[in-house]
């Protein structure tokens, strides 16, 4: 076992590898021998490409690897502006984003307590009606500061919440509506020019250097965490410890950003691709941000790292050879369950990387260390981490399924595969060789799930206004299958992963297996300027990407569960066990 004790007050990292630790401790001589860590830190960007259009785009990402050195002067302007909203009474923050916009507060609203006398601080980056819905039940709309935060400055969702709310506050006959809206985005962006329009309190410019799943020590997050009263010099102070442990001073093998990113790199190669993060339970929300990170740097080129956050820990006979165990833990939580599955899948000969953090605040410092080892995860598996090429094919299908919707206000699908009830099945050409002509649900998914092959994965992906009990259902089948199967299986929540896993999915390796499900609104909420609602641009985003996993030949079940979420899931329950 690889032990690597760092800077960062008592923060430790193991690497424990088997067979494979003799090829990662000679890949650390070779990081030594090309000074890759010295070109890390100086912005090389032939680290990753070589032709001059991809070095000159990769080296407009590398701007977040200096982010802990230049916090202090963005510090200063959020302090006097977090303790200006105070004075004014403002009681909530709700983020209006999506992706590397919105999952780093997601981690903090679920992570921290909000501090007494600051706001607290609610995350929407969803499109169903039902969950904007049960959003603003839980805000005084006056009380409310929205942050609309988008990188690209015209991301859909975020706009469209933002013209929503913005009608809320006028309706209420607020004088001036645009006073309870701030911008996070780059500068001279759309959103920058919306902001003028519109009268926003404040625009916060980000750097143009950094991407938005590497903006997390940026103003995207730093912003809303200092509007929950969250010690960000602190959480910084640990970001800037951990960049001096991944810098020159410290050889490979005891780097803790270098010597993971390698190893990650080395376990792909030898199909150890499932990336299966177990979390102590403060901390347990840093894996929706680790997906993002992992799943759309290096899920391209039919290659990547597949990150499984959330599953409940099995057996060792619950899993194949294809996966690597990664427990992070707060030494002050229980951890003693975790810490005796994970002796035991790791005397099983399962690869184990495990970190311990002192505390929360300590997050800044796995911010810092994840990015740089998925950097050096990139530059291992000979792919840019610092693109995302396939995203855009969703929404592009989405804006067609939304100008056809306009022209005939109906949705235009193929003939379903099975209908039973309320409940309706679709299927891609590739799921229907398999599926076609069965009669049951339970026959349809036995046959759809008998697809896959040793390490593969599938991918539930619910688009719906996630809620204790529709969790319990969906984490009740994962378990089911990943033990019948032995095979990952991952629950991506739509429209959220479009801008997270959805990469993976249509770049990544074709390993994967998918079932979107989707209900029907009871009823629509407009957005303002559109000639539809939410409701409808909710269903176009799932029908867009079925239609690009359709497109890159994928396997996927397209589930309409009608109006009664709730009953078809129930209904489904039993179905769903093989």
């Amino acid at each position: 076992m690889k032990d690597t004790t760092e800077l960062v007050q008592h923060s430790t990292q193991h690497i424990s590898a088997g067979v494979l630790m003799e090829e990662i401790t000679q890949a650390y001589t070779m990081l030594e021998e090309h000074n890759i860590c010295k070109r890390l830190f100086l912005k090389d960007a032939t680290l990753w490409g070589t032709e001059p259009e991809q070095v000159k785009a990769i080296n407009n990402r590398l701007g977040w690897l200096h982010l802990p050195d230049n916090f202090e002067p963005v510090m200063k302007e959020i302090t006097a502006f977090v303790e200006q909203i105070k004075e004014e009474g403002y009681e909530y923050a709700v983020l209006l984003g999506m992706g590397g916009s919105s999952l780093c507060s997601e981690v903090a609203h679920k992570t921290f307590d909000t501090a007494n006398g600051y706001l607290q601080l609610l995350v929407l980056d969803n499109t169903s009606p039902e969950a904007i819905k049960a959003l603003e039940a839980q805000i005084d709309l006056e009380k409310t500061l929205f942050i609309v935060a988008s990188k690209s400055g015209g991301t859909k969702e975020t706009i469209s919440f933002f013209k929503y709310f913005y009608q809320q506050l006028e309706t209420k006959t607020k004088s001036n509506p645009g006073n309870n809206f701030i911008a996070i985005t780059d500068a001279g962006t759309p959103l920058v020019k919306l902001a003028k329009d519109y009268k926003f309190r404040k625009v916060f410019s980000t750097p143009t250097d950094i991407g938005g799943r590497y903006s997390v020590l940026s103003t995207f997050g730093i912003l809303p965490m200092a509007l929950m009263g969250i010690d960000v010099n602190a959480l910084m102070e640990s970001a800037k410890q951990m960049k001096d442990s991944c810098g020159t001073l410290l050889p490979a093998d005891v780097n803790p950003g270098l010597s993971l990113g390698v190893a990650l790199g080395i376990f792909q190669k030898h199909g150890r691709d499932k990336i299966t993060f177990v979390l102590s339970s403060s901390i347990s929300s840093l894996g929706l941000w680790l997906e993002q990170l992992i799943a759309e740097s290096t899920g391209k080129e039919g290659k990547g790292l597949i990150p499984i956050a959330g599953e409940k820990i099995g057996k060792p006979e619950a899993y194949d050879n294809d996966r690597v165990f990664v427990h992070i833990h707060l030494a002050s939580d229980d951890n003693e369950a975790d810490t005796k599955k994970i002796v035991a899948l790791e005397a099983a000969g399962h690869p184990v990387v495990s970190i311990t953090v002192p505390d929360e605040t300590s997050l800044g410092g796995e911010y810092y260390r994840w990015e740089v080892a998925t950097a050096i995860a990139g530059m291992e598996m000979n792919l840019n981490p610092f693109d995302e090429p396939n995203v855009a094919e969703s929404k592009e299908n989405t804006e067609n399924i939304l100008d056809d919707w306009q022209r005939k206000n109906a949705f235009e699908k193929n003939p379903p595969l099975a209908k039973f009830g309320d409940i309706t099945i679709y299927s891609s050409t590739l799921a229907t060789k398999a599926v076609a002509d069965q009669a049951s649900i339970k026959s349809i998914l036995f046959h759809f799930a008998s697809q896959a092959k040793p390490h593969d994965y599938i991918a539930l992906l619910p688009y719906f206004l996630m809620t204790e009990t529709r969790e319990k259902i969906l984490q009740t089948w994962r378990q089911d299958w990943r033990n019948n199967l032995k095979i990952a299986v991952t629950v991506g929540i739509g429209p959220r992963y479009l801008h997270s896993t959805g990469q993976l999915h249509k770049g990544g390796p074709a390993t994967g297996l998918y079932i979107i499900f989707i209900g029907e609104n009871e009823e629509d909420l407009l957005i303002p300027d559109e000639k539809y609602g939410f409701g409808v641009l909710h269903q176009a985003q799932a029908l867009g990407d079925f239609r690009s996993l359709d497109e890159k030949g994928r396997s996927v079940l397209y589930i309409v569960l009608g109006k009664k979420i709730d009953e078809a899931l129930i209904k489904l329950e039993h179905e769903f066990v093989l």
